[in-house]
């Protein structure tokens, strides 16, 4: 715009400038509303973001157990419970790690539930009872329990036992699906952990499936394999320790059908799924074709040349691969027990490298060993999800490897 004479004197007509400081022209009516727009948003953004408008979280009533847990506990303990928050370094003693089987075997609900509540003297965990009330507590406790902290494996109960040795190798230590089977069983195994087991799956209803298995599914029943009492025991196991329900939702029902019991499972298949582990008489193993007679020499002593049965020729490369994921946490990648898991097992694993081992294991022995696992220990029964080959790869693996060294494999059988 011309300036203005005024009295000899050129004045410069007035700046028309934007909220934002910007020089306009008459003739920048567009973008001057569109600034002007700009600007009013900026404001409205800003006074909504201020402290006395911003949205408040809900009071701590109305708040998820998770909600609390976060807003509560991750600041210590870490978003997964594992003790690995940013605070861990400037805590003696180190915030808890609920994740860990020394938790799962230390720390009972009601000790959980009065450290929450009072705190815990000579640490940084303070007592929580005049934020939260004790339903609030309970509902975090609870979701840590639930959420991440899971079954202790030092459990001797006849639940867990008979978990460790059928039900684990499809539906994993810890109920979560095994990580060989999930993948090549279709529909996948139960996973016991969701949220959804716990809304379908009545004590009853997980009764029938474990008496006479589902149809269409890798589940087969076991009402011919165990009594009543060992089915309860295992159904039970798994509600309270996998799945979390209340104790009283798991105790036995007076009305229960009873099913078999084990007596009838000799008559129907001869043995118990897991009756024969790899440290049992090599001459028991006959009435599953892998040994008996033959495998004993001349001398009475286990035959090492012995092969498998039925023509297989085992593969200890594709052995190796299986042993490796599967077998080495508790037997060790060296055979020699002491796998990660080995300290909390008991009995202890077997040493493949002991000499009195060596002495009993054949291919033979070691094949049923693998099948079908060993009675009153962790070792689980193999032969519901390997195949044949793959059960003679991994005893391969384990006998050229452990028991001896530089063997070469045998001939078929003819």
């Amino acid at each position: 715009m011309p300036s203005v004479n005024r009295g000899g004197i050129e004045v410069a007509p007035p700046r028309r400038l934007t909220p934002l400081g910007v020089e306009m022209s008459r003739d920048s009516g567009p973008l001057r509303r569109r600034l002007w727009l700009g600007a009013l948003l900026l404001l409205g953004a800003t006074w909504l973001a201020s402290p006395v408008h911003a949205a408040k979280p809900p009071p701590a009533g109305q708040q998820t157990p998770a909600a609390l847990y976060q807003a509560h506990c991750s600041g210590c303990h870490g978003d997964d419970a594992d003790g690995r928050s940013l605070a861990r370094k400037t805590m003696n003693p180190a915030p808890r790690d609920f994740t860990t089987p020394q938790a799962t075997q230390e720390l009972t609900r009601e000790r959980m539930i009065a450290a929450v509540k009072n705190g815990v003297p000579g640490t940084a965990m303070a007592g929580l009872k005049k934020q939260l009330s004790d339903a609030q507590i309970a509902a975090v406790v609870d979701h840590v329990r639930a959420t991440y902290m899971r079954p202790s494996v030092t459990d001797a109960s006849r639940g867990r036992r008979i978990y460790a040795r059928v039900c684990s190798v499809c539906h994993g230590d810890q109920g979560k699906g095994s990580m060989f089977a999930s993948p090549n069983l279709r529909p996948a195994p139960r996973d016991f952990t969701s949220q959804g087991a716990k809304d379908d799956l009545t004590r009853d209803r997980m009764l029938a499936a474990v008496s006479q298995g589902r149809p269409n599914t890798a589940m087969q029943g076991y009402a011919r394999r165990f009594s009543q009492e060992d089915l309860e025991a295992v159904v039970d196991y798994i509600r309270v320790s996998i799945m979390r329900v209340q104790e009283a939702e798991a105790a036995p029902v007076a009305n229960a059908q009873p099913v078999r019991g084990a007596k009838d499972s000799k008559k129907a298949s001869g043995h118990e799924h897991g009756d024969h582990g790899g440290h049992g008489d090599p001459n028991d193993h006959a009435a599953h074709g892998h040994g008996g007679d033959h495998a004993m020499g001349k001398d009475g002593k286990i035959d090492m040349k012995k092969p498998f049965a039925n023509g297989l020729r085992g593969d200890p490369v594709a052995g190796q691969k299986f042993y490796d994921a599967n077998c080495a946490t508790c037997h060790g990648a060296k055979g020699d027990g002491q796998g990660p898991r080995a300290y909390f097992i008991n009995p202890k694993p077997a040493v493949f490298t002991d000499p009195k081992t060596r002495a009993g294991m054949n291919r033979p022995v070691i094949y049923d060993g693998v099948a079908l696992g060993r009675r009153g220990s962790e070792m689980p029964a193999w032969d519901k999800v390997l195949t044949p080959q793959e059960i003679a790869d991994v005893s391969e693996y384990v006998f050229r490897t452990f028991i001896q060294p530089g063997t070469r494999n045998v001939a078929r059988n003819k």
